[in-house]
């Protein structure tokens, strides 16, 4: 499968932002997908995933009274509705993806970077005061 990110940009905080992954491929729907973000000199961190069907989602502490993630196979896409933002989401944001069906399953704690084999490239997320 391939990734793309879009959605990225400036916010004010206390603003929204919404990104969005597309998928390629007849079978998106098998993919857990997952979030993940990077601030410049640190570590690119977990920010939420979402199982195959949409029906089970998993966030990190920071952003989980904030964030929501959905998908839609019929798209190919997954989002990541982002409301409230504050200057420490500013980050460069990626998504990633494996296979559920064919590979391991869900589980909503692959929270690695090495958990994913699939990645897009990433959008920038810049919030301001």
């Amino acid at each position: 499968v391939q990734l793309q990110a879009s959605g990225g940009g400036l916010a004010q905080a206390g603003g929204s932002l919404r990104l969005s992954c597309a998928g390629s491929g007849r079978t998106f729907s098998y993919y857990a997908v997952a979030w993940f973000r990077q601030s410049p000199g640190e570590e690119r961190t977990f920010v939420s995933e979402i199982n195959w069907n949409g029906g089970r989602t998993v966030y990190a502490d920071s952003v989980a009274d904030r964030f929501t993630m959905s998908r839609d196979n019929a798209k190919n896409t997954v989002y990541l509705q982002m409301n409230g933002l504050k200057l420490e989401d500013t980050a460069v944001y990626y998504c990633a993806a494996y296979d559920s069906v064919r590979g391991k399953q869900y589980s909503g704690n692959y929270r690695r970077t090495g958990d994913y084999d699939y990645w897009g490239q990433g959008t920038q997320v810049t919030v301001s005061s």
